[in-house]
């Protein structure tokens, strides 16, 4: 697991992570002071941990954990304060745990393995997901009675479109080509869209999708995340293999967890450092856009 430290005061940073360290296989990656800074950070990289304090300067601890409850994909969250009187606020941002300061080494030391426990559980789940959907892919690419050196084309999760059945071939349900869009704008895009098919795995089934329905993706460890106007989706494949099979001038990868649709995008939010938030249609959850990707993302939208 990675983790991030944020304390304004030093003692308190290293004995928390001098304790993070003695009593669990935990790696803190880094120890922060100011709220802001901690959002630049996770613009930039993820941790699967915040150990975090509530009164920090520029952004205290609640309010970076308001902030941090928008993104698609969350960190536990472990307060660590002074204060009893914000627990129950703590929890209702769905806290993993509530620190008291002075730090009570067995009370940290429990917390450090229920935290271990919890996430763990978590991959295997995750994990057991992904081979759930490998399961299903290989026997979608394997329909029987068909040669398996046929079936090399119905990669998980391409686009598909209809076309005439060959005979002697698995044509019918291999991932079929893709055609590139030409439009630079979102809206031309937008016209393009209508056709372009997406196989998208729940449960025992493959979905096929419209390309235009899909409102952004998240990378999350090994599988990504769709979200579509029907709901969520988990592919067993990377963000980046995923963005490959979309259209390529209507899906921006505005972070390196994140892709969206820009057909989708229904406000664009200010946000620290000159970057944005993005808010969708339909859809509560908001997309950042990461530092690097401002100003491509400006040159797309016009702004």
């Amino acid at each position: 697991m990675r983790a991030l430290v944020v304390e304004d005061e030093i003692p308190a940073s290293e004995e928390l992570s001098y304790l993070i360290h003695e009593h669990s296989q935990i790696d803190v990656v880094d120890c922060l002071e100011d709220g802001l800074d901690v959002l630049k950070f996770l613009q930039e990289q993820e941790v699967d941990v915040l150990f975090l304090d509530i009164n920090i300067p520029s952004l205290d601890g609640m309010m970076l954990a308001h902030h941090i409850g928008k993104f698609a994909r969350k960190p536990y969250i472990v307060f660590t304060t002074a204060y009893k009187e914000h627990a129950a606020e703590a929890f209702e941002l769905e806290a993993f745990d509530y620190i008291l300061k002075p730090y009570d080494e067995k009370r940290i030391a429990a917390m450090l393995h229920k935290l271990e426990l919890t996430f763990k559980r978590d991959q295997e789940q995750t994990e057991n997901i992904d081979s759930l959907m490998q399961g299903e892919n290989r026997a979608y690419r394997r329909p029987e009675g068909h040669s398996s050196t046929n079936d090399h084309g119905a990669q998980r999760g391409y686009d598909t479109r209809e076309a005439p059945l060959h005979t002697g071939t698995s044509q019918a349900h291999q991932g079929l080509e893709q055609r590139p869009i030409s439009s630079n704008s979102p809206s031309q895009a937008a016209d393009h869209l209508t056709g372009t098919r997406v196989n998208l795995l729940r449960n025992d089934n493959i979905i096929v999708t419209d390309s235009a329905d899909i409102y952004y993706a998240e990378a999350q460890e090994k599988v990504t995340k769709v979200y579509t106007k029907n709901g969520e989706f988990t592919m067993p494949v990377s963000i980046s293999d995923f963005h490959s099979r979309l259209p390529q001038d209507a899906f921006f990868r505005c972070h390196r967890s994140y892709l969206v649709n820009l057909v989708q995008i229904r406000e664009i939010v200010p946000w620290f450092n000159n970057t944005y938030l993005l808010r969708l249609r339909d859809l509560e959850a908001e997309v950042p856009v990461s530092r690097g990707k401002v100003k491509e993302f400006r040159q797309l939208m016009r702004i």
